[in-house]
């Protein structure tokens, strides 16, 4: 995938870089750092580890080289863009940042906040996904706008967004880099949960390449060969155990002994806190 032209011309038209720092340049003020508040719009949600402590290091030794972008509030200010810096020159001791005001509508700073990452392109998919989602809540736009505004196919937002869909363990793998935007794709392609965890189990205790795991789910797609000896009494037994699969949120089988009056029933489960969930619902 190729990451897109600009949204607009991205924030270099609206902010000075850090050779317009001049005690001559009005374009910029010092505001005490905490009538600043976070962007309620920012699409980044992960703001630790090891680029912002080398951030606050920076800030320490360099100051802020190019200064945020805000909007005045009745409480004071609140951050458009950069607030990684905001929170590095917290972490640093600073009690002033340089900043740039501007009036915008709430669609406006989500998409300004949204230009400032996706220009650096160090936002993860599902970070990426739900500023694709607030963008369009906000602006009321289609998908086919947004994927013009940044420049990419619509399938290419469309894909993102139905990570959205996944369960919240799955979204989880992705934000730790567990599993590639190309595994994603294909399991949010699934429609039971159940069936995508399976799957997500599978690439993860086998280290499954993208395309071993699109040919999986296309030989489970596929048609089962039908026999002679499948009978409407079969397809009961299975309907009831798609029932108890969807009731109870996990792989069920139900296997008939022979003349079919006795049977057991099978309810997997794959982590303790699973079975402690599948014992409270059972009980």
């Amino acid at each position: 995938m190729t990451k897109r032209r600009a949204l607009g011309k991205g924030l270099s038209a609206l902010i000075p870089d850090g050779n317009g720092l001049s005690r001559g340049n009005e374009t910029f003020f010092q505001c005490p750092i905490e009538e600043i508040e976070p962007n309620p719009y920012q699409p980044r949600q992960v703001f630790d580890g090891p680029e912002l402590e080398a951030m606050k290091e920076s800030v320490k030794r360099d100051g802020i080289l190019t200064p945020l972008l805000v909007t005045k509030t009745e409480q004071g200010y609140q951050l458009i863009a950069g607030e990684r810096r905001w929170r590095a020159a917290q972490n640093a001791g600073l009690e002033r940042v340089p900043v740039v005001v501007r009036e915008t509508t709430p669609a406006e700073s989500l998409e300004l906040a949204l230009v400032e990452n996706i220009h650096r392109e160090d936002l993860n998919p599902i970070e990426e996904a739900y500023a694709f989602k607030r963008w369009l809540e906000v602006t009321e736009a289609t998908q086919e706008a947004l994927a013009e505004r940044l420049g990419m196919d619509r399938s290419t937002v469309t894909n993102f967004l139905r990570l959205l869909n996944l369960p919240k363990t799955i979204q989880d793998d992705i934000i730790r880099k567990n599993l590639s935007m190309g595994h994603a794709r294909v399991l949010a392609g699934l429609k039971d949960p159940v069936e995508q965890k399976e799957i997500r189990d599978l690439i993860m205790r086998k280290g499954l390449s993208v395309r071993q795991v699109e040919n999986l789910v296309k030989k489970k797609k596929a048609p089962a060969k039908s026999t002679s000896r499948y009978t409407e009494e079969d397809t009961y037994f299975k309907s009831l155990a798609d029932e108890l699969k969807r009731s109870l949120g996990t792989k069920v089988d139900i296997k008939r002994r022979r003349g079919g009056k006795q049977g057991t029933i099978i309810i997997s489960f794959y982590s303790h806190e699973e079975l402690e969930r599948l014992l409270d619902l059972l009980s």
